[in-house]
């Protein structure tokens, strides 16, 4: 089965956005696990994207991140952190993430006895 258009994420690098992104998070949450997926083609065709600049292809982003620092952290707290971390990227075009956020201790079975 072949599709009309190929996926762009097959050919493109990373772009500034995802590795500060990735440098930020890294940084204050030192995750055991971080996956960054750059969402954005799938909004490339709608207008206000295009008129805040979104041709460039880093506005709209999934990010699924285990961290102890969230352990004791309610989803808003999670979210909050990494909103704040981004400031910056937001500023700069960053439209949207869609955010994962989980403690070890919600991804590792409880230990038996």
């Amino acid at each position: 089965m072949s599709t009309a258009a190929s996926d762009p994420r097959e050919s493109s690098p990373v772009g500034p956005i995802e590795q500060s992104i990735r440098a930020k998070l890294t940084e204050l949450l030192r995750p055991s696990q971080l996956e960054i997926t750059n969402d954005s083609w799938q909004h490339r065709h709608h207008a206000p994207m295009r008129a805040a600049g979104g041709g460039n292809g880093e506005t709209h982003f999934s990010v699924h991140v285990v961290s102890g620092q969230f352990q004791g952290k309610n989803t808003m707290q999670r979210h909050r952190m990494i909103y704040a971390a981004l400031s910056d990227e937001f500023a700069a075009g960053l439209h949207a993430l869609s955010l994962k956020t989980k403690a070890p201790t919600e991804v590792q079975p409880a230990a038996q006895t």
